[in-house]
């Protein structure tokens, strides 16, 4: 339910002196937050240079903006290679927070995650998509998100939320578009609802698939494929998105595997989220393994990817199956392995994969890797 304004705690201001995001995003000070966050013990001014290819004066002046925004910090001496000992630069974690949010239809996780990535706060709540009137959801997620942001410490950078939740849906508009049997949703403006909630703070909307995706991210080509109570991919192609014209690609459990077959909730006959469903109802958890192996050896045909990575609880409760049966498609179907190699592996963000991809959407931008509709990096009061 919705905080009345008389019980919403008064804003406090989240931004230290000198930590507006908004003039350090170019795209080398980007480049060099990217190459701190993912240090884990830290860098130095000389190899953030070499890895950069910026000459030493550039990435001189860009730390020194970095630390006056507080966005880095200075940590010791590294150790000496002949020379002066250089000094250490480490991000600072709790320079910035995003709350990343899984919206499934039965239930719901917020995570509050800092700059470098790591889960600071997570709750679980047993209502989603299906469970209460569209408004009301909204109303129960903003509460959650409340509550999360509460955990992020005074004065702390807010840089927004990214929900992750089932489509179809448009990315760019925030709408989702006649999801799988959850007619009530049909044209319903999520993100603009939710933003209302939790305004100053700025709000991203993505497919779940999408979101699940970028908490695997790697270079090259992945497809996602993540199997909860529907069936859905997402695609990292040469490391971005793809979301496709209007912005829903990955319907991967729409593909139509038996004219004949059982109805899907999606209107249509055989869908291969119908026949994997089907299969599970029949405690057959090896067809429904094979099932989705031969569609996921169609997406590799299709698209060539580098790599399959698989999500979601259904598969995560027994993974070998899934895992044992698409290694059997692709070993039977690609014409020469040792030419087209693609390992299977299961997300390393493992069931929180949906929301800590969320929260990327959000931490994105400021480590330069890309910005869509309502995503701001900036600070700003807690809602």
């Amino acid at each position: 339910m919705s905080t009345p304004p008389s019980s919403t705690p008064p804003p406090r201001s989240t931004a230290p002196a000198g930590s507006n995001l908004t003039g350090l995003r170019d795209h080398n000070t980007a480049l060099v937050l990217s190459l701190l966050r993912e240090a884990s013990r830290g860098s130095s001014r000389a190899e953030l240079a070499t890895a950069t290819g910026l000459t030493p004066q550039a990435v001189s002046k860009i730390v020194a903006r970095l630390l006056a925004a507080e966005l880095v910090a200075e940590d010791g001496r590294g150790p000496s290679t002949g020379g002066k000992p250089r000094t250490v630069l480490r991000l600072r974690p709790d320079a910035g927070f995003a709350v990343g949010v899984e919206l499934d239809r039965r239930e719901t996780t917020v995570l509050l995650v800092d700059l470098s990535g790591e889960v600071r706060h997570r709750a679980t709540m047993p209502t989603g998509l299906a469970d209460a009137p569209p408004r009301r959801t909204v109303e129960l997620l903003a509460t959650a998100v409340r509550e999360a942001l509460r955990a992020a410490p005074d004065g702390a950078n807010l840089l927004g939320v990214g929900v992750g939740c089932r489509g179809p849906l448009d990315h760019a508009a925030g709408v989702l578009h006649r999801p799988a049997g959850l007619p009530a949703w049909d044209r319903f403006p999520l993100r603009e609802a939710l933003a209302a909630e939790l305004a100053p703070l700025p709000v991203h909307l993505d497919k779940d698939t999408n979101t699940a995706a970028l908490a695997s991210a790697a270079p090259g080509q992945t497809a996602y494929l993540h199997f909860a109570d529907g069936l859905g991919a997402g695609l990292l192609l040469d490391g971005a998105l793809y979301r496709g014209a209007r912005t829903n690609a990955g319907e991967f459990g729409h593909q139509v595997l038996q004219l004949d077959g059982p109805p899907c909730r999606c209107g249509a006959r055989g869908c291969l989220e119908a026949l994997c469903l089907a299969a599970l109802d029949r405690d057959d958890t090896r067809t429904a393994a094979r099932l989705l192996a031969v569609g996921a050896a169609n997406l590799v045909q299709l698209l060539d990817v580098d790599r399959l990575v698989l999500g979601g609880r259904t598969i995560l409760a027994a993974p070998e199956p899934y895992l044992s049966e698409i290694a059997e498609q692709l070993a039977d179907r690609l014409p020469d392995r040792s030419w087209q190699h693609v390992p299977v592996s299961l997300t390393p963000a493992g069931p929180a994969a949906v929301a800590i991809g969320a929260a990327e959407l959000v931490l994105a931008p400021v480590f330069g890797r890309g910005q869509g509709p309502g995503l701001r990096a900036e600070p700003v009061s807690r809602p």
